[in-house]
C-alpha cells in the first residue's frame, strides 16, 4: 500500500509553499495537480514521476472531483507515493476534506499538509492586513460560490453587521448579489472593497472602490476570477502598507 498526500501549495508565490509540501513532491511517484498550482513547483519531481493535470475552470472541469477521488486510490493501492497539490489550502475551500475522505473510506494511509490560504496571502501582498487593532478585530472567510443545485444560505445578517473584516473566495460571478445583501442586511455602502486578482504573482490586480461602487469598478476595469474579495475598514491601509506591486522582483520570481 502507497500513501497520499493531500498538500497545500499555496497562492501563486513559488516560496509560498511549505518545505514539506516540496518534500512531497520531491518523494512522488504520482502528482495530481491543480490550475492554480504555480507549474514552477513541478520542477522539484523526479523525472520518472507521473504528472497529472486535475485542472477546473469555471463550469469546465478536465477531471471531475469524484474520478480525482478514485485515481488517488488506485495509484495508492498500486503501492505508489501519490501527492494531491491543490492551490492554497486544501481544507480552505479546497475539497481535501472529499479527498480524504474518499482515501480514508478505501483504507489509503493520507496525510494533510496545510498550505498558505490566499484569503491571508493576496490582501498581505496587497498591503492589507485582514485584522488590525484599530480597525477589525474579526474576520470571516466565505464562498461566494455555492454548489451547484443548493440554495445560497449565507447568514448575510450576521456577516454584515458582526464581522469586521470579510474575505469572499470565488466571488466574481455573483459581486453584484454579494454587495446587494451586505448593503440590505446593514453593511455601509462606503465600506472599503478590495479586489485582488492573481494575487502573490506576477500578474497582480488590485482595484479598489466602496461595497457600493465595486460591481461598477469591476466591470469596467474587467476583473475575472481567480480573484479574493476583501470588504471592511483594513483596505483603507493599503495605501500606507502596500509593499510590492507587479513591478518587483519578488513578484517576477514567483510569477505563473
Amino acid at each position: 500500500m502507497g500513501v497520499v498526500y493531500i498538500v497545500g501549495a499555496g497562492p501563486g508565490d513559488v516560496d509560498l509553499i511549505t518545505m514539506k509540501g516540496i518534500k512531497c513532491i520531491e518523494q512522488a511517484d504520482v502528482i495530481l495537480y491543480d490550475r492554480l498550482v504555480n507549474k514552477e513547483l513541478l520542477k522539484y519531481a523526479k523525472v520518472s514521476t507521473e504528472l497529472i493535470s486535475c485542472g477546473k475552470l469555471p463550469n469546465c472541469h478536465t477531471m471531475e472531483q469524484n474520478t480525482i477521488n478514485l485515481e488517488l486510490v488506485k495509484y495508492a493501492k498500486q503501492g505508489k507515493i501519490v501527492t494531491r497539490l491543490k492551490g492554497g489550502d486544501p481544507f480552505i475551500f479546497g475539497r481535501g476534506g472529499e479527498e480524504a475522505a474518499a482515501c480514508q473510506e478505501a483504507g489509503v494511509p493520507f496525510e494533510l499538509v496545510p498550505g498558505i490560504t490566499s484569503g491571508i496571502a493576496a490582501p498581505a501582498y496587497a498591503g492589507i492586513p485582514i485584522t488590525h487593532r484599530d480597525y477589525s478585530s474579526s474576520f470571516a472567510i466565505i464562498t461566494g460560490h455555492r454548489k451547484d443545485g443548493v440554495e445560497d444560505s449565507t447568514d448575510w445578517e450576521s456577516l454584515a453587521k458582526g464581522i469586521d473584516t470579510l474575505v469572499v473566495y470565488m466571488g466574481m460571478k455573483n459581486l453584484k448579489y454579494i454587495t446587494q445583501q451586505l448593503m440590505a442586511y446593514g453593511k455601509s455602502k462606503n465600506t472599503p472593497v478590495a479586489l485582488i486578482h492573481y494575487g502573490t504573482t506576477i500578474n497582480q490586480r488590485i482595484i479598489t472602490a466602496t461595497l457600493e461602487t465595486i460591481y461598477e469598478a469591476a466591470e469596467h476595469e474587467q476583473v475575472k476570477n481567480p480573484s479574493i474579495i476583501i470588504v471592511g475598514e483594513v483596505v483603507r491601509l493599503r495605501e500606507q502598507l502596500m509593499w510590492c506591486d507587479q513591478d518587483k522582483d519578488l513578484l517576477a520570481a514567483g510569477g505563473m
